[in-house]
């Protein structure tokens, strides 16, 4: 089983014996609350139209923890978690299907959850709700309890020192755009740069101009010219865990296992002590 699906293929499960669950995770990085511009706010989105039967996930509130020393964006309690899971409806036996507005990074920040909390059934909508040719739904849906008790460990974790020994030792991928891992601008976090040792691969690449993912053979070509193939280990990073998840994703399209550091910048660069590189 892939982890991602169409549009079509969906359709056809939601009207089959055995529908998914449908996670609604719109959330995008915004800079426009600091300049005075209201937040972005998916809820809202959620009400005015989604996919029938879908259920809201708040990723600030439900797919992280708050904010601090571990990063903007730090794993959840695992309890909280599966409790947030729970009123979702999600079922340890039943399939999830995650998606978002089409950007895929918050879709996939669900499905790498899931995933490392031992749900061996979730997959992400190929290019989001705007690949979705069918009927919306308005208002907000409640789904009946589900049962999924998270077991984190199934697929890899990394922390900020495991990060730069896979820096040296293997492959660290830097999935935010090529701009911030040289430094030249910072829009977000205290310094820009990145980790030593680590190569740039924006997730942006992964996808064609739709938002959906490349072909596997396609990812595959891309993840050897940046050296997978010839690595120890694969892991990856970003600002804050989002974006990176939505790379790892994509690595394992391409056939490539690969770790997270879910802190990534945003807790790598708050420690003055952690070298920081600049430059391509």
């Amino acid at each position: 089983m892939t982890a991602i699906i169409t549009a079509r293929e969906l359709g056809q499960a939601l009207a089959g014996e055995r529908p998914p669950v449908l996670l609604d995770v719109r959330w995008q990085l915004s800079t426009a609350a600091a300049a005075g511009a209201p937040p972005f706010d998916g809820r809202s989105q959620y009400a005015a139209g989604h996919i029938p039967g879908a259920v809201f996930v708040d990723l600030d509130r439900e797919l992280a923890a708050p904010p601090g020393e571990r990063g903007r964006h730090p794993l959840p309690d695992t309890a909280e978690f599966g409790a947030a899971m729970r009123r979702a409806g999600v079922r340890a036996g039943t399939p999830v299907v995650t998606y978002d507005g089409g950007q895929g990074w918050a879709a996939a920040r669900a499905w790498w959850l899931l995933r490392w909390t031992g749900h061996e059934d979730v997959r992400v909508l190929d290019g989001g709700l705007a690949a979705w040719p069918g009927p919306l739904s308005t208002g907000v849906e409640e789904a009946a309890e589900g049962d999924f008790l998270p077991v984190p460990g199934a697929i890899g974790l990394l922390d900020a020192d495991g990060a730069a020994a896979l820096a040296r030792e293997g492959l660290l991928l830097d999935a935010r755009a090529a701009e911030r891992y040289r430094g030249d601008v910072e829009p977000v976090d205290r310094v820009g740069g990145h980790i030593p040792g680590a190569v740039s691969a924006p997730t942006t690449d992964n996808v064609t101009e739709d938002g959906a993912f490349r072909t596997a053979a396609e990812l595959a070509a891309r993840f050897e010219a940046l050296g997978a193939g010839r690595a120890s280990g694969v892991g990856v990073y970003c600002g804050s865990g989002v974006s990176a998840a939505h790379e790892v994703l994509a690595l394992e399209l391409a056939g490539v296992p690969a770790a997270l550091y879910a802190g990534s910048w945003s807790e790598w660069s708050r420690d003055e002590e952690r070298p920081v590189e600049r430059g391509a």
